[in-house]
């Protein structure tokens, strides 16, 4: 074998820009955890996780039905129903967005320009800075978190569905505006059949982030299961804390299966 062989043969050497990546890598993080405040572990948390651990392991099971009271199969349908509105709202508003935003709905480019210059504002606050802001207008409630999941929803759900829009096969189309077809036309036996699949397919997997998001917002007084969580945490009732948890997570889970097994027949 030659000696040139054996070079082609040795492995290519990492050029240096490489290490400087990440040695500035290295620099930022230490940099981040520097600027953390350390003030040491206090004496009490070996007790309070103790307690934590003991009412999470130990669930209030009386409090999954009261008949008299909220309890929390109540606030686990009015999560569900936060979550199920907001995502129908934004799933209506966001359609006329999509085709604003997609690049081959119009010829002009500021136009979609403008459409995906909007989306991504929206996409800018998030759903507890907006919940916040529908909690001084229209009051604490699950109003509120409705208007906040609906509003949030429409940014990422516009430039999913813009995304679908672009990705349209123009060959029905064209059959169709050969064929004399006019725009309604050609909108429903050409585009939507593309497009709608994709447009569920991202609906339900935008309700799953929603069910997740409306247990959050519920803390700040958006309603759902995370207003009497957010009590359970202030008067230290790990018990309660325990149950609503579990509630969360058996919910999230079941839905988390239905919706993935819906997507899987839809795409």
């Amino acid at each position: 074998m030659t000696k040139s062989a054996n070079q082609t043969r040795r492995k290519p050497r990492k050029p240096a820009y490489r290490w400087l990546i990440y040695t500035a890598l290295a620099i930022i993080y230490i940099w981040a955890f520097a600027g953390i405040p350390y003030t040491g572990i206090k004496e009490t948390a070996g007790q309070i996780t103790k307690a934590i651990v003991a009412g999470i392991f130990s669930p209030d099971w009386d409090y999954v039905y009261l008949p008299d009271g909220e309890d929390l199969l109540r606030g686990l349908l009015d999560t569900l129903a936060i979550s199920m509105l907001g995502t129908f709202i934004s799933t209506i508003i966001c359609i006329p967005f999509a085709f604003w935003a997609a690049a081959n709905m119009s010829s002009a480019r500021w136009v979609s320009g403008s459409g995906k210059m909007i989306l991504s504002f929206i996409r800018t606050f998030p759903e507890i800075i907006m919940a916040i802001l529908f909690i001084k207008a229209v009051g604490p409630g699950s109003f509120a978190g409705v208007l906040a999941l609906g509003l949030h929803s429409v940014g990422m759900l516009g430039k999913l569905f813009a995304d679908e829009v672009e990705n349209l096969d123009p060959g029905p189309i064209e059959a169709l505006l050969a064929s004399g077809a006019n725009r309604l036309q050609i909108m429903w036996f050409a585009v939507l059949p593309q497009v709608l699949p994709g447009f569920l397919s991202y609906t339900l997997y935008r309700f799953e982030i929603n069910v997740r998001s409306a247990t959050i917002l519920g803390i700040i007084g958006a309603g759902g299961i995370g207003t009497p969580l957010i009590f359970a945490l202030s008067s230290r009732n790990w018990e309660r804390v325990g149950i609503i948890l579990l509630g969360i997570v058996v919910m999230i889970t079941i839905i988390d299966m239905i919706s993935g097994s819906i997507r899987k027949k839809l795409v």
